[in-house]
């Protein structure tokens, strides 16, 4: 299980533009990397949305936001298209990234298991180690999670 002050787990997934996206060509800005199960759902849309409402005060704060799931990139696009997000979405189809952030686990639903995407975040620092990871939380508060974070470590601020 990854701590904070671990190196974040590199990857290159596609993004919902077809293109491959690496973690380390992000290095020197904060990255809050969220996972969610599926793409245009309502719990997922109100996290994605979130994000896209911060995003503003999540740039200020030399951050980005990328949005991880199993869903394939057509789907991602149409998604992000529709909801208007500002940010990446990834492919994470066989949930390679998932389970390397501990993030792939047993879920529950009208009284049957399965395996999916456990929502949750990380934030990595601009040197690529973790600083914050939240994992099963509820939509909203991640959002107010990562934001807080971000306020709060802000390299901004007075010194």
């Amino acid at each position: 299980m990854l701590q904070i002050g671990d190196p974040a787990p590199d990857f290159e997934l596609l993004s919902d533009e077809n293109r491959p996206v690496k973690l380390s060509d992000l290095r020197g800005q904060r990255v809050v990397l969220f996972f969610y199960p599926k793409a245009d759902t309502p719990n997922c849309t109100i996290q994605a949305c979130g994000f896209r409402d911060r995003f503003p005060v999540i740039e200020a704060g030399n951050a980005t936001v990328i949005g991880v799931s199993p869903d394939t990139p057509a789907e991602l696009a149409r998604w992000r298209a529709k909801e208007q997000l500002p940010y990446t979405l990834l492919s994470d189809p066989d949930h390679a990234l998932a389970d390397a952030y501990g993030v792939w686990g047993e879920k529950s639903a009208y009284g049957r298991s399965y395996m999916g995407i456990i929502r949750s975040h990380a934030i990595i620092g601009p040197d690529g180690r973790i600083e914050d990871l939240r994992i099963r939380v509820k939509p909203q508060e991640s959002v107010q999670a990562a934001v807080d974070f971000l306020a709060a470590h802000s390299d901004s601020g007075p010194a």
